[in-house]
């Protein structure tokens, strides 16, 4: 199997660059070392917004014009998702509780948000008020993942302390089965897709990578 192809590799604004997502316009990178997210402007790669957060942000995904956010809390790091409006701030109301308590990536696919749970290796569908709507069974602990055009992309491992990682695909209902497309020759943290390339997170290089399959 073929390695990704890195288009750039570039240095994260704050240490230990955790999630990731594209509005369209901006890339938004969320640190678990400063608890705070990040806008960038993937162009220039400057900071053009940041904002505090809850928790800290394990993952995270584009709701129209808001992001949703995994925010870690309290002693446990129990998980919960939280409203941020760009400009405004987290918003205290229509927070989810994730199942079990748990959950490290977000993405969103019109409808439903989804949920992935690294060591229970599934992805689950969750409703507005936070009910299992669906739930897909993966072969390996994911550590990234993003919906595109029907499918869910994501970044999976067996071995967390290695650099055996693997981009992967499968379908949104889940059936079709999954597939492995390239490998991620280190140890990447969320998925985000622009409409040309993934971007990842080295996480303990302190860098943000931009890739194509």
């Amino acid at each position: 199997m073929h390695h990704v192809t890195e288009a750039l590799r570039l240095p994260s604004p704050a240490p230990r660059p955790q999630s990731l997502a594209f509005d369209g316009d901006k890339l938004w990178m969320g640190s678990i070392d400063t608890n705070r997210l990040y806008a960038l402007d993937p162009r220039q790669w400057t900071v053009i917004e940041e904002e505090k957060t809850p928790g800290k942000p394990w993952g995270m995904t584009v709701v129209g014009d808001e992001i949703r956010v995994i925010c870690g809390e309290g002693e446990e790091d129990d998980r919960i998702i939280r409203r941020f409006v760009p400009g405004h701030g987290f918003k205290t109301q229509h927070a989810i509780e994730c199942p079990d308590k748990t959950g490290s990536q977000l993405s969103y696919d019109g409808t439903w948000l989804y949920v992935s749970q690294w060591y229970n290796r599934r992805i689950l569908g969750l409703d507005e008020q936070g009910n299992i709507v669906r739930e897909i069974e993966l072969p390996r602990g994911i550590c990234g993942q993003c919906y595109v055009d029907g499918n869910f992309f994501v970044v999976t491992t067996d071995d967390e302390e290695s650099d055996d990682y693997f981009l992967g695909k499968i379908g949104a209902d889940g059936t079709g089965g999954f597939t492995d497309l390239a490998r991620i020759p280190f140890a990447a943290r969320a998925l985000a897709y622009d409409g040309a390339r993934f971007w990842t997170n080295h996480r303990e290089a302190n860098e943000i990578v931009a890739f194509e399959m």
